[in-house]
């Protein structure tokens, strides 16, 4: 979880071959790297309007880090003692790899700019014996702790959000399903390249085939992300967005998409799916951009305009 000052990212290994040794050391190596100063040439320095610090959630079975992103003390002391800031859940993406480290960039944004208490969950990580139920629980057990213990966190539970890149965005989506379910009521849910089909149908969509090996070696990746999110006899539907019964009464969405992604068709589908069943979407596409753009701000030139539109969504969304 520690920021450390150098770090040299590894090589991308043979996704289609990896074994799960391989998978557990390029993980660690790469989520050293993501979490280390070089990396910030690439993923973005924080907001220095904002205060991050690593925390621990005493879950159900479990304790779960989450990295806390809150408006920097102004040394006012009226300002430093609110309780009442809006919530925003962030879950990262990655999958079998990653980190709520290399979203600091639009986190720390986020948390100054609204401005409001962004928790973002480190939640576990697919691999063999974590499958991707895991990680969803993580995503809502973290959302339920924090709105039920609202006042020792200074959020406003009335005024709460959830948002999520790749996987993340994925698990952001299921959690929106059971907030409805729960009774739990959410402003809003930002969902960016969202990857929201891990059924048979996952590599059907048209956008799988055009970006399979180009501008990444996607379909390796999305292959191995399947294998693990749904082990055998584990139910895909159950974690697949895309498929859920009823997709009516949900939190409003911003549904970002670049346009250069593997996945892209997912995230228009879903817009639409949302669409028909009167859920409140905006689907909003890059033109060029690739996956996970938004974390590469200083090498995707889109990132800064798709971080501004998520801000104004929100800012909007979680007014009083």
């Amino acid at each position: 979880m520690s920021e450390t000052t150098t770090a040299t990212r590894p090589p991308e290994p043979d996704f289609s071959a990896i074994t799960t040794e391989e998978l557990l050391a390029y993980r660690d190596a790469e989520n050293h790297w993501r979490a280390s100063r070089a990396a910030r040439t690439i993923l973005g320095e924080p907001d220095p309007g904002a205060a991050i610090a690593w925390q621990e959630i005493a879950l159900p079975g479990r304790d779960l880090p989450v990295r806390v992103y809150r408006p920097a003390s102004t040394g006012d002391a009226e300002a430093a003692a609110r309780t009442d800031l809006p919530l925003v859940v962030h879950v990262h993406g990655g999958s079998f790899v990653g980190t709520a480290v290399q979203c600091d960039w639009t986190n720390s944004r986020l948390a100054a700019g609204l401005p409001a208490l962004v928790v973002s969950v480190e939640h576990r990580l697919l691999a063999p014996g974590s499958p991707l139920a895991n990680a969803a629980d993580d995503g809502w057990d973290v959302l339920q702790h924090v709105v039920r213990h609202a006042a020792q966190w200074g959020v406003d539970p009335a005024r709460a959000a959830v948002f999520g890149e790749s996987c993340g965005a994925l698990i952001s989506a299921l959690t929106a399903i059971r907030a409805r379910e729960a009774g739990l009521k959410l402003n809003a849910q930002v969902l960016v390249n969202p990857a929201v089909d891990v059924t048979e149908t996952m590599f059907d969509h048209p956008s799988i085939a055009e970006y399979a090996y180009s501008p990444t070696q996607a379909l390796p990746q999305l292959r191995l992300f399947q294998r693990l999110a749904v082990p055998p006899g584990a139910d895909a539907g159950a974690v697949s967005p895309l498929y859920a019964n009823d997709l009516s009464g949900l939190a409003p969405a911003l549904v970002v998409v670049p346009t250069q992604d593997a996945v892209a068709d997912h995230g228009r589908r879903y817009a639409e799916r949302l669409r028909e069943a009167g859920t409140s979407v905006r689907l909003s596409e890059y033109p060029g951009a690739k996956h996970a753009f938004l974390t590469l701000p200083r090498v995707e030139p889109q990132a800064e305009a798709a971080q501004a539109e998520i801000l104004a969504f929100l800012r909007a969304a979680l007014a009083k």
